[in-house]
């Protein structure tokens, strides 16, 4: 970890991260979501929305970490206020994605650590995550401490998905462990 760097994203970072998400979700959802989805993703595309969502202060999906190794972006992680209207998880980690060759190095607990730091900065105490049931990587939250809340059904693409939300009551003991 310690040739590691995790900064706030910029809009410079725009074209890393999309490249992170567009790997992570071709990595991790093959079997999940469907084939023509995954096989119409551009990092192209999703370097253009992450340019106008790390632009816009206003964008609940604004704040970003990136994770940086050699000068590259290896791991990114989105986070903010819950915006469904939850009452006891009042902050949200949106998405997370280490590349898979830097997966095991300790780089995502470091980027929830960052989150939950980010989150305390803005008086949010608690947060939430939702992830797709037959994800594999649903251990990663649990080893977290994230407790299992409940689960929903979305409709994506036209398919209907289940996932589940792990929540951390106090996010304090997250973020306490960051060093520096």
């Amino acid at each position: 970890m310690n040739d590691i760097l995790i900064r706030d994203a910029g809009n410079d970072d725009a074209n890393g991260i999309a490249h992170v998400q567009v790997a992570g979700w071709l990595e991790t959802y093959r079997g999940m979501i469907s084939d023509s989805f995954l096989d119409k993703l551009l990092v192209e595309q999703r370097a253009g929305r992450w340019k106008q969502i790390l632009s816009d202060p206003n964008d609940v999906y604004h704040r970003a970490f990136v994770a940086i190794k050699d000068g590259q972006i290896v791991g990114f992680a989105n986070y903010g206020k819950e915006h469904s209207g939850d009452s006891d998880y009042l902050g949200e980690l949106f998405a997370i994605y280490v590349l898979k060759e830097f997966q095991g190095q300790g780089i995502g607990r470091e980027l929830v650590k960052h989150v939950a730091q980010g989150l305390l900065n803005q008086e949010v105490l608690s947060m939430l995550v939702w992830v797709l049931v037959a994800n594999p990587y649903q251990q990663f939250y649990e080893s977290l401490g994230g407790v299992y809340l409940r689960e929903q059904t979305i409709v994506f693409e036209g398919e209907s998905l289940y996932e589940k939300a792990y929540g951390w009551k106090d996010i304090r003991p997250l973020a306490g462990e960051m060093k520096g």
